[in-house]
């Protein structure tokens, strides 16, 4: 990851902090993807993916989230909950947006597993 990438995740991470998650896991690989930031609050585990774009001339930065990076992600949320196995009710997928300058966007619930099991 480069350092901008890197910067961003760390950002995001300080806001989720702030919003009241605790940080589980921040770049978490396996073979069927990468997570950028796993985060609980409460009973909820969130799968967090972080986008930033240098401005919104092309959309916003969860725009670029595309359906196949989705089904990547919720491989890779399978296998950290097979390898983690984090106590938590209920799971989500949200997306963090970045724009240099700007609060972070926090879409919570941004798409779903489409009944692969969450």
């Amino acid at each position: 990851m480069n350092t901008k990438g890197a910067a961003y995740e760390a950002q995001a991470a300080a806001f989720l902090e702030a919003a009241g998650f605790r940080i589980l896991d921040r770049n978490w690989a396996c073979p069927m993807g990468e997570l950028d930031i796993v985060a609980q609050k409460e009973g909820l585990v969130a799968f967090v993916e972080v986008r930033a774009r240098a401005d919104r001339g092309y959309g916003t930065p969860a725009e670029s989230v595309t359906r196949s990076k989705q089904v990547k992600i919720i491989k890779a949320a399978q296998a950290y909950l097979k390898a983690r196995r984090p106590e938590a009710e209920s799971f989500r997928f949200d997306v963090i947006g970045i724009v240099p300058g700007r609060e972070p966007e926090h879409i919570e619930g941004a798409f779903d597993a489409g009944g692969a099991g969450f």
